[in-house]
């Protein structure tokens, strides 16, 4: 074999190493993030500022790359169906009179495999495993490579730019990180061990709370425990000792003619310094929001609004008081469930030795489909509206239900267990085999 064989050997080796190191940089700077590039850029990798640069100007780089390799396979064309096959198609005669159509198959077919292997497959798999880190290193390289090849990177460019203007489609979008790509990001974190379960619930319910009205999380007009000014003092003790609130609601006749809020600690300083109770003295003022709120902003109207306390009144379209609703409330929607002294009538969902749960019928729809890890949205829970396990009761089966009524929807089975009045206080709600299932 003559030293030029080995010679186009090796420039076809060192072809394809380029086609390789063009194609990682290629796939590592596209698949890159912008917002992890920029932390390195404040960790002060100047490097990353290169590469967003090349990411926020992809005609240029995507031109240079692919004049690189086109420039990369004529040559290695050029030099394997030259000397190389020429070698083997003379060694090949010898034995049969098609050495030469051969000789040339085998010398396609090896560079194509190396040339798939080494210069395309590995290279972007092992810059889709490290794209910020590898589109760093790469970047430099890119830009200078951008800049040799400037006239013609030009003309394709402006070339590339006419015929998407022509389809339409010549505008650069930006690559939006959605709340599904979020949770995906975070299950993947689950499992690598880098996100707690804690964590992601979390995360989940702020995305659930935003979505969210605060109507879903206030306490309901007929839950809530209020001070009437004509009640006596007598009346207003046992209010306080009975319920074990923090603060209370004041209004003067009924809970429409609201006056203000006042709190336990307040009613205790009051008595314990002057020995006398001036309700009035002791107002404060609650935050007035309509009741179509989202209920993440809610956290904001506490955090900016820091002369009220930490309780909004919710009313409707006609000023009417429909609940209230607290910072505990909010944070609850955030963490989960948070013990405390204003809890002790909550809407409870309770696991039984049965395996059946008794549920308040007060219980939030979207408490219930957490506990269950539902999803979907329950059935017309949009057109309806209805924001409890309750409301969810009535829109299903369109009446009032009686004691010991039982329905099944889906997987579950619901029996009443409890009415006061008209209102739905206690469900049973039991998960059913797949061999249990009506048809």
């Amino acid at each position: 074999m003559s030293t030029t064989v080995y010679l186009q050997i090796l420039a076809l080796i060192i072809l394809i190493i380029l086609n390789g190191i063009l194609s990682m940089a290629e796939m590592a700077i596209v698949s890159s993030r912008k917002t992890k590039l920029q932390k390195m850029v404040n960790d002060g990798k100047k490097k990353a500022k290169i590469a967003i640069e090349l990411i926020e100007d992809p005609n240029q780089f995507l031109s240079t790359i692919q004049i690189g390799i086109t420039l990369i396979g004529i040559l290695t064309g050029a030099v394997g169906g030259s000397s190389i096959s020429y070698f083997l198609g003379d060694f090949l005669s010898v034995y049969t009179p098609y050495g030469d159509i051969i000789a040339m198959l085998i010398v396609v077919i090896l560079i194509t495999y190396f040339t798939l292997v080494i210069g395309e497959l590995v290279p972007k798999r092992v810059s889709l495993n490290n794209p910020e880190n590898i589109a760093v290193r790469t970047a430099r390289a890119m830009q200078i490579l951008s800049k040799i090849c400037g006239p013609l990177v030009t003309i394709l460019s402006k070339t590339t730019d006419f015929v998407l203007k022509i389809i339409g489609s010549n505008k650069v979008r930006e690559s939006l990180v959605t709340e599904d790509e979020i949770k995906l990001l975070i299950e993947e974190g689950i499992q690598d061990g880098t996100i707690e379960k804690e964590e992601e619930d979390i995360i989940k319910r702020v995305f659930r709370l935003d979505d969210q009205k605060v109507d879903t999380l206030m306490t309901p007009r007929t839950d809530i425990i209020w001070i009437d000014l004509d009640d006596g003092v007598e009346e207003l003790k046992r209010k306080v000792i009975d319920s074990e609130r923090s603060i209370f609601p004041v209004a003067k006749g009924e809970l429409d003619d609201l006056i203000g809020v006042i709190q336990t600690k307040d009613i205790l300083s009051s008595l314990f310094i002057d020995n006398k109770l001036n309700i009035e003295e002791c107002l404060k003022q609650p935050l007035i929001i309509p009741e179509n709120l989202p209920s993440l902003n809610i956290l904001k109207q506490f955090k900016e609004n820091k002369e009220y306390v930490h309780m909004a009144m919710v009313v409707d379209e006609y000023g009417s008081i429909e609940g209230l609703i607290t910072l505990n409330d909010v944070l609850e929607g955030i963490v989960g469930d948070i013990p405390g002294i204003d809890e002790n009538d909550d809407p409870t969902i309770t696991l039984r030795r049965d395996g059946t749960w008794l549920i308040d019928g007060s219980l939030s729809i979207d408490r219930f489909k957490e506990q269950f890890e539902l999803e979907e949205d329950m059935p017309q829970e949009n057109e309806d509206n209805y924001t409890t396990l309750a409301g969810f009761i009535l829109s299903y089966i369109g009446k009032v239900p009686e004691e010991g009524e039982q329905f099944q929807w889906k997987i579950f089975e619901f029996e009443i267990l409890d009415m006061d009045g008209h209102h739905i206080d206690k469900v049973l709600v039991k998960e059913l085999k797949q061999s249990q299932l009506l048809d």
